[in-house]
């Protein structure tokens, strides 16, 4: 890591700061975050609101709503607005196959989602985004935090850039998944779920942006280098997710939503509420093959 003044530009280069006319969009960090009031969620979008709310999640990357308390179909359909939903068998159900219900504390089984990660970046087409809401909070703790990636990139060290710039990574589900499962169940999920490779800097298919797309969950190593230099090059990507200046933090209240741009963000759900209960069910919207 390095230290001193970082480039934070949150907007791609050029383009002009826009008013919003049917929302009021609050920053809750300098590049990364905001949070939106005037949106009705539990009633369809109108195309207007829906097309300020689309700019507000390129311009922020992740948008909160406090105390929307949606059911669960209305949270599937404000996400089908962009596209068609994701179901993901290594998760547990909710509601409806699409509906991946995260439950800690008490007798739950354990997960581990306290480490920078973006969701699913071992399938082919890696989800666009996701909506999450917290069902139930613990009376402190339990935030989720998201790191921008394009501001990680942005203030890679020019020789760094010139190493990743074109190289590819292979990310693979057992990393992340294979302490929840035994032998037996991890056979017919490697099949589903074979290892695949992205761009180690994909390109924001909407703005433009180039991102650093590897994380600690699912990339595994580099192609083409020897696995020391590649767990080194890899170690050192992997810890610009843990800037301070690249993150906003949330701090939940039961029927809050946040929806992020999967694409462009990792996240980090802190695990200090424990012997607390925490809720939540996320919807995810199915996405493209980076490039």
């Amino acid at each position: 890591m390095y230290e001193g003044r970082r480039t934070l530009r949150r907007l791609p280069e050029g383009r002009p700061e826009l008013p919003y006319t049917h929302l009021d969009v609050v920053p809750q960090g300098r590049v990364i975050g905001a949070e939106i009031r005037g949106a009705d969620l539990t009633r369809p979008l109108g195309p207007a609101v829906r097309e300020e709310l689309h700019r507000a999640l390129l311009e922020w990357k992740v948008l909160f709503f406090r105390a929307a308390h949606l059911t669960s179909d209305q949270q599937r359909d404000f996400a089908r607005n962009w596209g068609e939903l994701e179901t993901n068998p290594l998760l547990a159900r909710g509601s409806a196959d699409d509906v991946a219900r995260f439950e800690k504390g008490g007798n739950a089984a354990p997960t581990f989602e306290n480490v920078w990660h973006a969701d699913v970046t071992f399938r082919e087409r890696p989800a666009l985004g996701a909506v999450l809401q917290l069902r139930e909070v613990p009376p402190v703790g339990g935030d989720t935090m998201w790191a921008d990636m394009a501001a990680a990139y942005d203030n890679l060290p020019d020789a760094i850039k010139a190493r990743v710039d074109d190289a590819v990574a292979v990310h693979d589900f057992i990393p992340g998944f294979a302490r929840f499962y035994g032998p037996e169940q991890l056979a017919p999920l490697q099949d589903e779920f074979p290892p695949v490779t992205h761009p180690v800097v994909r390109t924001h298919p909407e703005t433009g942006r180039r991102m650093l797309f590897v994380n600690t969950s699912f990339t595994t190593h580099i192609v083409g280098m020897d696995r020391a230099e590649s767990d080194r090059l890899l170690g050192f990507l992997v810890r610009q997710a843990h800037v301070p200046e690249y993150q906003v933090r949330w701090r939940w209240r039961a029927g809050d939503i946040a929806f992020w741009d999967n694409r462009a963000t990792q996240h980090y759900a802190v695990d200090d509420y424990a012997p607390h209960r925490r809720v939540a069910e996320r919807v995810a919207i199915s996405g493209d093959r980076p490039y």
